[in-house]
C-alpha cells in the first residue's frame, strides 16, 4: 500500500483521537481500531488485524504496539512513527493535567466515586476488544478451542502465558490451526 500526505493525516487525526478515550490503555480501544482500520477504511483484513494484534501482544513492552504495527503496514516506517506519536502524545499531555488535579483533590468525595466508576468502564472496553479479536482469529473448530482453552487456563490456573503461545505455535507449526 503506497501512503500518501492525506493518508497520514487521517493516521494522525484518528489515532490522536482515540488516544483520549483509550481508558485503560490501547487494548480498550481495539474495537475501534478494527472499525476503522479493516471496516472503513479497508487498510487491513480481519485477519491481519489479528496477525497484528497477535504480534503485538507477543512482543515485550507496552501493549501499544499494536498502533505502531497498524502504521507500519498502512505507511512504512513514517506511518508507525506517526501513529505512535499521534497516540502517545495527546494521551500525555492529558495525563499530566488529570493527574495533577487527581492529587489535589484526592480527599474529595466525588474523587473515589469517579475512580470506582472507571473500573468498571474499563473492564468494558477491554472484554470488547477480547471479543473483537476473538471472532476475527477463530478460523476453525480448533482455534475456538485455542481461545477457549487459553481463556480458561488464563483464569483458573496460575501458569505462564507463553505456554499458551507455545501451544498455539506448535499447532500452527504443524498446520492445524
Amino acid at each position: 500500500m503506497k501512503a500518501d500526505g492525506g493518508t497520514y493525516l487521517t493516521l494522525a487525526g484518528f489515532f490522536a483521537l482515540v488516544s483520549l478515550f483509550a481508558i485503560g490503555g490501547a487494548n480498550s480501544a481495539v474495537p475501534e481500531m478494527h472499525r476503522f482500520a479493516v471496516d472503513v477504511q479497508h487498510w487491513l483484513t480481519d485477519r491481519q488485524f489479528s496477525e497484528t494484534f497477535a504480534l503485538a501482544q507477543l512482543t515485550p513492552g507496552p501493549n501499544l504496539i499494536i498502533v505502531t504495527l497498524i502504521g507500519y503496514h498502512v505507511g512504512g516506517v513514517l506511518g508507525g512513527l506517526i501513529t505512535t506519536l499521534a497516540m502517545c502524545g495527546p494521551t500525555c499531555v492529558f495525563a499530566f493535567f488529570v493527574g495533577n488535579a487527581s492529587e489535589r483533590f484526592k480527599g474529595a468525595r466525588w474523587h473515589a466515586a469517579v475512580t470506582r466508576g472507571l473500573v468498571p468502564v474499563t473492564l468494558g472496553l477491554t472484554a470488547s476488544s477480547a471479543t473483537v479479536i476473538a471472532t476475527t482469529s477463530d478460523y476453525g473448530w480448533l482455534a475456538l478451542a485455542v481461545t477457549l482453552g487459553t481463556a480458561l487456563t488464563a483464569f483458573f490456573v496460575r501458569v505462564h502465558p507463553l505456554w499458551a503461545f507455545g501451544v498455539a505455535a506448535g499447532l500452527g507449526l504443524v498446520g492445524l490451526i
